[in-house]
């Protein structure tokens, strides 16, 4: 039996909710494993079988997290994370873990169970989405940035694949150059175009534990791509999704579309008040409502400031841009180009 010796931090944390009143939470915790569990300062040292070691710092992981989200702490929650840690540490029992720690939570509204929490929807409009995701093939979602499309576009397609309706994910981006040409970029290519994929790979490794992620990525059910990458692919068994899609050209949009095969779906976000493109060039994103809709299995849906879910100054920033646009446009001669940042 392989020994472990650990110590493990737990600053940023109330030690009274945390260890309990006069350590109650603690003695819960040595009562319940025989390895011991030693607390100076802000230091947890463990020491016993490596398994059970690893099991007692998950607990302790669970019960800051849930700490933080609930703000106190009483024995029901630590011996449940206790028991729910020792079932195993998988999003398969996140389910499980929803009931037992909110068992008010309407499940209806989990668009995603994750390893660590779960993902919901927060507004009418995002609930809108995921009814639309549900029930149409291709659902472009358009609207100002903080409104969560492209977050729970990777949500979406997770859940998907985890209900095996897919075998793989392909997320992707145009790399539109905004100021910078990526040829005075440093690095090679991959170096050149990951910064505009970070945001992709963000969100991703909120959703997923970092090992499961990396596996995922090298059997290649989950891909990240540049747009120009997708030329002459068939997809088959894939949720596809294309993020700032207002920065595609109607030819990448027609290109990207047809990518799609047996079994397949696919989600594009934009905002097309953010277009990056030269501003004599039509943005695929806009064209595309005009030449799509109403065709059945298709769905649009329009987001508006009431569904930012960002800090809240994320909303009043976007009103102050409307306002100053509408001033602008009223005032002849003026220039109208504003280039802002991404969703």
């Amino acid at each position: 039996m392989a020994s472990g010796d650990k110590t493990i931090k737990i600053q940023g944390v109330n030690p009274v909710i945390l260890l309990g009143a006069n350590d109650s939470h603690l003695r819960i915790l040595q009562k319940n494993f025989s390895s011991k569990i030693i607390v100076r300062g802000d230091n947890v040292h463990l020491k016993g079988d490596k398994g059970e070691v690893d099991q007692i710092e998950e607990v302790f992981t669970e019960l800051i997290f849930l700490s933080h989200k609930k703000h106190q702490l009483d024995s029901v929650d630590v011996e449940t994370v206790i028991r729910l840690v020792k079932l195993g540490n998988d999003e398969d029992i996140s389910e499980k873990k929803l009931e037992i720690l909110h068992p008010h939570k309407n499940l209806n509204s989990v668009v995603l169970f994750t390893h660590r929490d779960y993902i919901e929807v927060k507004s009418e409009g995002q609930s809108e989405y995921v009814k639309q995701a549900k029930q149409n093939d291709i659902v472009f979602a358009i609207g100002p940035a903080g409104t969560g499309k492209t977050y729970l576009a990777v949500a979406i397609a997770l859940a998907a694949l985890k209900n095996k309706e897919v075998e793989r994910i392909v997320i992707s981006r145009p790399a539109v150059e905004t100021g910078e040409s990526l040829g005075f970029l440093p690095g090679d290519l991959r170096d050149k175009i990951d910064p505009y994929l970070r945001p992709l790979y963000d969100a991703l490794h909120d959703m997923i534990p970092s090992s499961k992620l990396r596996a995922y990525m090298e059997q290649s059910a989950i891909e990240i791509v540049p747009l120009a990458y997708m030329r002459g692919r068939t997809l088959n068994n894939a949720y596809v999704i294309l993020d700032e899609a207002q920065n595609t050209t109607p030819t990448q949009m027609k290109m990207f579309l047809t990518r799609l095969g047996a079994n397949s779906k696919a989600i594009v976000t934009g905002d097309v008040t953010q277009s990056d493109l030269p501003r004599n060039m039509t943005s695929g994103l806009r064209e595309v409502e005009d030449i799509l809709m109403g065709i059945e299995g298709i769905a649009f849906v329009f987001f508006n400031k009431k569904d930012v879910v960002r800090h809240r100054l994320v909303r009043e920033i976007i009103e102050a841009y409307d306002i100053y646009d509408d001033s602008q446009s009223a005032s002849p001669g003026k220039n109208l180009s504003l280039q802002r940042g991404g969703d």
